[in-house]
């Protein structure tokens, strides 16, 4: 019975994705919510309270166990003195709790407890991020270019509204999808920033660089002559430093694409490499060579052609002394040399034999005998 139902459900999946493929990969995450669900105003704050009813639960539940009790206490760094820096270490303190409760047996009950309102806590999150999944559409279509695709810039979108969930206060007179924006622009732009450049660069460097080019465009569009150090004093740093990130836009990519469509070819293949040799030269080459070695045949004798081809290297390209042919053929240096005059006599005679001394490319000089 089993095995029937799994069929049917298959069949059915299979005839709705043939209806409408699904072409975002969010889907198999949450493939019951609608794409256009929008919560109002007293929705998104009824979440976010719902959110902190059920971290304070978690909390409560967790307040007696003392590796959970050392998390919390932990004097928090720079960057975590924030909500999102207190969420993280609740959520570090209820997984120590229960790794604790493990060898505890005693607390395992509050573990478990701490645990339910901490995962339901993350699932009322996920849904009032996804609530803002049009802004993240919205603004991928804007921001796409040729070094981030629309559906990559999705992807982004949806990590900045995770963040602005967890951020979220709900006591402020502010509404998520306006909050949630800044989040998720903010979060495309870092992305394009560091994808977009050959040498990643830190995150300040990035903002500092973005202010520069704001207060540049500012300049001119007020037709304002600017320097450097007026940029500097602009944006808040020194000259130097402004200089430095202002000559980070002139390092250009070999993988930079050049041309936006299905098959975008990259920088790199438009250019030319100047030690390859020019293939035009190499079909010329090889044609006055074969041409040269029918020449052969017709006007000379097996002893003549075999002396050119090792003296001259025209069948391999490596170049013999006369010692070394004669060696081949079991005669000496001097009769070599004669046999090899005898060809380039014939050779001459013939009238029907183009020169080709202007078409193939410059011999290397012969050998020494």
């Amino acid at each position: 019975m089993f095995f029937c139902r799994l069929l049917v459900r298959s069949a059915r999946c299979g005839r709705r994705s043939d209806r409408r493929p699904r072409e975002d990969p969010i889907d198999y995450f949450v493939p019951k919510q609608k794409k256009s669900e929008r919560l109002t105003a007293e929705q998104e704050k009824e979440l976010a309270r719902r959110i902190h009813a059920c971290e304070n639960r978690a909390r409560e539940a967790i307040r007696d166990i003392q590796e959970a009790t050392a998390e919390l206490k932990r004097i928090p760094k720079r960057a975590e003195r924030t909500r999102a820096g207190m969420v993280d270490r609740l959520e570090a303190a209820v997984e120590a709790a229960w790794k604790t409760s493990d060898r505890l047996p005693q607390i395992r009950g509050k573990a478990r407890e701490a645990k339910a309102a901490w995962a339901e806590a993350e699932a009322i999150r996920w849904k009032l991020a996804m609530s803002g999944r049009r802004i993240a559409h919205g603004e991928a279509r804007k921001l796409a270019g040729p070094f981030m695709d629309e559906a990559d810039l999705v992807q982004e979108g949806y990590i900045g509204l995770l963040r602005a969930a967890k951020r979220f206060d709900p006591e402020r007179d502010i509404r998520f999808s306006t909050y949630a924006r800044w989040w998720v622009r903010a979060q495309m732009t870092r992305a394009i920033d560091h994808t977009g450049r050959p040498v990643r660069l830190p995150g300040c460097a990035v903002e500092q660089t973005r202010n520069l080019r704001k207060a540049i465009k500012r300049f001119e569009d007020a037709g304002v002559e600017y320097t450097v150090v007026d940029l500097a004093e602009e944006v808040g740093v020194d000259k130097k430093r402004a200089e430095f990130l202002l000559s980070q836009g002139q390092t250009v990519s070999l993988d930079q694409p050049v041309d936006d469509g299905p098959r975008s070819r990259s920088l790199e293949h438009f250019l030319s490499d100047e030690d390859a040799e020019n293939p035009d030269d190499e079909v010329i080459s090889s044609q006055e060579i074969r041409r040269m070695l029918d020449a052969f045949e017709r006007v000379l004798n097996d002893r003549h052609r075999y002396v050119l081809a090792r003296r001259y290297g025209l069948e391999d390209n490596q170049f013999r002394t006369l010692s070394q042919v004669g060696k081949g053929m079991s005669l000496s240096r001097e009769r070599v040399r004669q046999i090899e005059r005898e060809a380039l006599l014939r050779l001459r005679e013939q009238t029907n034999i183009r020169d080709a001394s202007g078409l193939l490319p410059p011999l290397p000089p012969l050998p020494a005998a």
